[in-house]
């Protein structure tokens, strides 16, 4: 006997009606009540300058499961451990958190060794190795490892803005350039040059520094025999610190470039001495707390507001803090829209269809757009000169076409 049309129709309501539950679908470290991601961070050794990096995403998602629940009824569960900026200890605890932990995905992570050692392991694994803070062309490489995205201004790109700039409006300057003989210092010098174009005859002399070298008082030295009356230094907080002092030491007055991951005025151009670090020049595509008119900025209250309770001991001015910050943010929106369909793959995809997102602590007129061809979601800055006391806009947005 043929089923009534009424009785197939009451079938189709009755699976139309079907509670959400039905329609999940879960990777690992997910369940009706958790996610649990994985990161590794610098907690200690070299690199433990940066380890606000890790305080700030435990510090966010804690933020996330008391005021709002988690993300859509589910709590995040950080495991973010220490990796003392070794890549060797990067693969160790990297492997222990996608095998033993089953974490979903790993997440804002930090340093350019070390997630280049855990790169090849987890595209094999097919595991997220999302929105971490560190760049070199080989991980913005879409086809190659497309499992493996960061959020980053690209040091490529950030080099190409400087040179764009001293191409078209320093078009007769003498370049010296100081860079750390690593993958970041060399992207930065990539960059840099491409964007030179025919003015790459301008730069009279390169040196390099190894990130263990005590000081760079030598390589200074070279760069202001070579005549050079800029100069482009593009290394980490430390070294930094020591060739602004060193410049101010030996009298001597070049157009002073540094990258925004050491213009912390707190962590470079204080301990270099702020008078030293007048007239610097630097990039920045965030608002910056120390920046007075950003005073009754509502995206920066809630900063400040969010800082004060969940990270009283830490300092919300460095530019780590607010690159983190959003980085915190893109986690959390990407898991947003998954809704429940909470699978490593669909978090791939939703992290690489970000478009047009406007983060409240971006410049204005700035967005963050990833494509699915192209991990490179900001080609935007402004210049910034050091005034002593903070940093102040210089020009418009520069452009670094894709």
């Amino acid at each position: 006997m043929r089923p009534s049309l009424i009785g197939l129709l009451a079938v189709a309501a009755f699976a139309a009606g079907l509670p959400a539950h039905a329609q999940k679908n879960y990777g690992p470290g997910v369940s009706d009540t958790e996610i649990k991601l994985g990161q590794t961070v610098a907690y200690s050794g070299p690199g433990s300058a940066y380890s606000m990096v890790g305080r700030m995403h435990v510090a966010y998602y804690k933020m996330l499961n008391e005021t709002k629940g988690g993300i859509n009824g589910r709590k995040i569960n950080l495991l973010s451990v220490d990796d003392a900026y070794s890549p060797p200890k990067t693969v160790e605890v990297t492997r222990k958190l996608v095998e033993s932990d089953q974490v979903l995905a790993m997440v804002a992570s930090m340093g350019t060794a070390a997630q280049t050692s855990v790169q090849k392991y987890l595209n094999a694994k097919q595991v997220p190795q999302l929105l971490f803070y560190a760049s070199s062309p080989g991980l913005h490489d879409s086809k190659a490892t497309p499992w493996t995205v960061p959020f980053s201004f690209a040091y490529d790109i950030e080099g190409s803005i400087y040179g764009k700039y001293l191409a078209e409006q320093k078009p007769n300057t003498k370049i010296g350039v100081l860079y750390q003989n690593d993958d970041v210092g060399k992207s930065y010098i990539r960059g840099f040059r491409k964007a030179l174009g025919a003015r790459q005859a301008n730069i009279v002399k390169e040196v390099s520094h190894e990130v263990s070298d005590p000081t760079v008082d030598s390589q200074i030295l070279q760069l202001q025999a070579s005549g050079a009356d800029t100069l482009v230094v593009f290394t980490s907080n430390k070294a930094q610190a020591q060739a602004i002092k060193k410049v101010a030491a030996i009298g001597w007055k070049p157009l002073y470039i540094v990258p925004y991951v050491s213009s912390s005025i707190t962590g470079v151009l204080t301990p270099a001495g702020l008078d030293n670090s007048v007239g610097l020049v630097s990039s920045y595509w965030f608002k910056t707390p120390s920046d007075p008119m950003w005073t009754n900025d509502k995206a920066m209250q809630e900063y400040l507001a969010y800082f004060k309770k969940y990270l009283p001991n830490d300092d919300p001015g460095d530019t780590t803090s607010v690159y983190t910050y959003m980085g915190a943010q893109l986690v959390a929106l990407a898991l947003e829209r998954c809704g429940d369909n909470l699978t490593r793959e669909n978090l791939l995809k939703q992290v690489t269809t970000l478009k047009d997102v406007e983060l409240g602590m971006l410049l204005p007129g700035m967005k963050v757009n990833f494509r699915p061809d192209d991990y490179y979601p900001i080609r935007q800055a402004r210049l910034a000169s050091f005034d002593g006391k903070s940093w102040k806009p210089m020009a418009e947005l520069i452009t670094i076409e894709r």
